[in-house]
């Protein structure tokens, strides 16, 4: 068992994961029950239908996290103590409606700052490349730059981080985040991001060998297999606060890649597969805007973090593990 420091001493880690039936969440959820016990970790769940996994192997309920009341239930139901707040209206989506990406990904985390601070819970809040704009360095952007994204994805990013920021040193809320880069994994489908292509890509070259990219194919880009986003999250709200400077918004990274490698990479499995492109102007004007790769040295330093997966280890894995709950064989 992993136990939480309290005022009193240390209490049993009781969690509620937002979005837990988001992209990240999906698999976050199960994560955490494998680490901390079934009951003690709720999935929070409001647009997506969980799983059947979700909901039989451990607690379930619907939170819209924009209605503070449903939210504030449900962490006094269970004596939560830990937040893992995952809701967002991604990029792509979010420029369609970006009065709604505000009240999502800014009202729901404005609620959850709140709670943690009433209820005294740590709190999880990740962040994203997208925070960064065109007129940050884009290889090897530092953790500390300048931030002026043009999305509205990327205006509610860096708000969110800096109420985190805001909310740890008024209040002594026990804030953490990482900036996730794009997000690649076999289990759950992308959710209207810029990066989704490099995860339809594989559905694609599994199923059809092929593929029409919506990107130029050199637009390199950050990107990190899902086991390593899962391990990210984990170890930072299991370390030391005392070794942490930055707390959020720490840049993460495992690799950077082109369509055009990745597309390369997978036919060292798949020979036959072929790859077009048709760009979308709007999704490709977004990712010009996004850095080709962070330098993630301050989360080296402050929390050891060591992703585990590269280019080759991911599109390997990927494949296998895809194909399998494809029902689909490529070697």
């Amino acid at each position: 068992m992993v136990f939480k420091k309290s005022k009193g001493g240390f209490s049993l880690k009781r969690i509620l994961v937002t979005g837990g039936t988001c992209q990240i969440g999906a698999e976050l959820v199960p994560a955490l029950r494998q680490r901390y016990g079934n009951e003690n970790v709720v999935c929070g769940g409001h647009r997506r239908n969980p799983g059947q996994d979700l909901l039989e192997s451990g607690p379930y309920e619907v939170i819209d996290v924009v209605d503070a009341n449903v939210f504030v239930e449900v962490v006094k139901k269970y004596k939560i103590n830990t937040i893992y707040h995952l809701p967002a209206i991604l990029s792509a989506r979010a420029e369609e409606n970006p009065m709604r990406a505000w009240e999502v990904n800014i009202g729901g985390l404005r609620n959850a700052l709140e709670i943690a601070r009433e209820f005294e819970c740590a709190l999880f809040v990740p962040s994203s490349i997208a925070a960064f704009g065109p007129n940050s360095p884009k290889w090897k952007t530092p953790q500390d730059t300048i931030q002026r994204p043009r999305t509205m994805y990327g205006v509610t990013k860096v708000t969110g981080e800096l109420l985190c920021d805001y909310y740890h040193f008024k209040y002594g809320v026990d804030t953490r985040g990482v900036r996730y880069p794009g997000l690649i994994s076999y289990k759950t489908l992308p959710g209207g991001g810029t990066t989704d292509y490099a995860v339809e890509i594989f559905y694609e070259a599994l199923k059809n060998k092929r593929y029409t990219c919506y990107l130029k194919e050199d637009t390199r880009l950050d990107m990190m297999y899902m086991p390593d986003a899962l391990k990210a999250a984990m170890e930072l709200m299991e370390a030391d606060p005392n070794h942490l400077v930055h707390r959020n918004a720490f840049n993460i990274t495992a690799m950077a890649f082109t369509p055009k490698e990745l597309a390369e990479e997978i036919k060292k499995h798949i020979p036959d597969f072929k790859m077009t492109y048709h760009i979308d102007p709007v999704k490709q004007k977004i990712a010009d805007s996004w850095p080709d790769m962070l330098d993630d040295s301050c989360a080296r330093q402050e929390w050891s973090w060591n992703p585990e997966y590269d280019l080759p280890t991911m599109v390997e894995d990927m494949l296998e593990k895809l194909s399998e709950k494809l029902g689909v064989s490529y070697k």
